[in-house]
C-alpha cells in the first residue's frame, strides 16, 4: 500500500468495527481530493460518510458536537493550510471541553485527519506545515506519520485515543511511499518517537518527509558524490548518526531524545514549518535544558525560512538533504 491506501484501510478498519464512526468534509464522499476515502460511502453508507459544506470552523465544531455525543468523529480538513479557520474550535473548545465540563463531557472521540508540508508546486496556500501552532493548546495530540505502515497504525491509535487528535498526513508521500501493510487491526502507540538508524555521534531529530532528507544526508555524509568529496572532511565519513522519528508532535517523546542526545552529546532537528516558532524550538529549548552538560555542541535546527512558501521556489524553501548535511558537519566540527 502507499500512504493514502494505508490511511484508507485504517479508517474502513475503524468503522467496519466501531458502527458509531462517521467520517465527514469537503468531497469525502467522492473519495477526497486525494483519494484517501475512495469506496467508504459506498462500503458503509453514505449516512455514515458525507460531504460538508466549505467551512472548516464548522467541519470542526460538527465533529466536537459528534464526539461529545458518543460518536467517534473523523473529520477531514481538505489542506491543513486551510485548518485555520477551525482553530478556535479546536483549541478552545476540542482542547479544553473535558477541562471546562469536569470531566462531564469530553471529545476524545474527535480525529481531524489533514494533508501537511510541502507538495513541490503547492506555494503559500498548498504546502505550510502548522503543527507548531497547536503546541500549546494543552489537551490536544499532534501526530505526523512517516509511511504507509506508520499511518494505519498510528491513525487507528489516534481514532481510539481518548482524546482529541490532529493527524497530519505529508502529502507528497501519499502516493511517493510504498510498503507492504498489514491488512489485520493494529495500532501504534501515540507519544512515542522511534529510532531509525541508532547512533553515537550526533543525534539527527525530524518528522514527516524530511524523515527521507534526513536519510539521503546520512547517505551523502558517509559516500558522498565525488563533486562533493571536498567539501566534506574525510574524518566525517566514518560518524554513527542515530536517526529519530519524532511521530507524534504533542506530547512530543522527550524520554527517548533526553537519552538520545545523553549519549551522542549532539542534536540536529530537521522540520519543514519555518524556524520561528516552529516545534524545534520547543525541543531545543528543552534538551538544552535537560542535556546542558552532556552537550557537545548548541543544538541545530534546520527548517523552512521564515517566509511565505514561494510557489517557484518551494524546492529552495524546504530543508533538502544537502543544508542537512551542512548542519550536521558544523555540529560535528564544533
Amino acid at each position: 500500500m502507499n500512504v493514502y491506501q494505508a490511511v484508507r484501510d485504517a479508517m474502513a478498519t475503524a468503522m467496519a468495527k466501531d458502527d458509531s464512526a462517521v467520517v465527514f468534509g469537503e468531497d469525502v464522499a467522492f473519495g477526497g481530493v486525494f483519494r484517501c476515502t475512495m469506496g467508504l460511502a459506498e462500503e458503509f453508507g453514505k449516512e455514515r460518510v458525507f460531504n460538508t459544506p466549505l467551512t472548516e470552523q464548522g467541519i470542526a465544531g460538527f465533529g466536537i458536537g459528534m464526539a461529545a455525543m458518543g460518536h467517534t468523529a473523523i473529520a477531514e480538513i481538505q489542506f491543513a493550510d486551510y485548518i485555520f479557520p477551525a482553530f478556535d474550535q479546536l483549541v478552545n473548545e476540542a482542547a479544553k471541553i473535558r477541562y471546562r465540563s469536569g470531566n462531564s463531557f469530553n471529545v476524545g472521540a474527535l480525529t481531524v485527519r489533514t494533508p501537511t508540508m510541502a507538495v513541490g508546486h503547492g506555494g503559500l496556500y498548498h504546502s505550510q506545515s502548522p503543527e507548531g501552532f497547536f503546541m500549546g493548546a494543552a489537551g490536544l495530540k499532534v501526530v505526523i506519520p512517516r509511511s504507509p505502515i506508520q499511518a494505519k497504525g498510528l491513525l487507528l491509535g489516534s481514532i481510539r485515543d481518548p482524546n482529541p487528535v490532529i493527524f497530519m498526513e505529508p502529502k507528497i508521500l501519499y502516493r511517493s511511499a510504498v510498503e507492504q501493510v498489514p491488512i489485520d487491526d493494529y495500532e501504534l502507540p501515540l507519544g512515542k518517537a522511534e529510532i531509525l538508524v541508532p547512533g553515537q555521534d550526533l543525534t539527527l531529530l525530524t518528522w514527516g518527509t524530511p524523515v527521507y532528507h534526513c536519510e539521503t544526508a546520512m547517505h551523502v555524509l558517509s559516500n558522498p558524490a565525488p563533486e562533493l568529496e571536498s567539501l566534506i572532511p574525510q574524518s566525517m565519513r566514518g560518524v554513527k548518526i542515530e536517526l529519530i522519528d519524532l511521530r507524534s508532535i504533542l506530547p512530543w517523546d522527550m524520554e527517548t531524545i533526553v537519552e538520545s542526545v545523553n549519549r551522542t552529546g549532539r542534536l540536529v532537528i530537521v522540520h519543514e514549518a519555518g524556524m520561528t516558532g516552529g516545534v524545534g524550538g520547543e525541543i531545543a529549548s528543552e534538551i538544552q535544558k535537560r542535556c546542558f552538560l552532556k552537550l557537545n555542541a548548541p543544538v541545530r535546527r534546520v527548517t523552512g525560512w521564515d517566509v511565505p512558501v514561494g510557489l517557484q521556489y518551494e524546492k529552495f524553501h524546504i530543508p533538502d538533504a544537502i543544508r542537512v548535511v551542512d548542519a550536521m558537519i558544523e555540529t560535528l566540527t564544533y
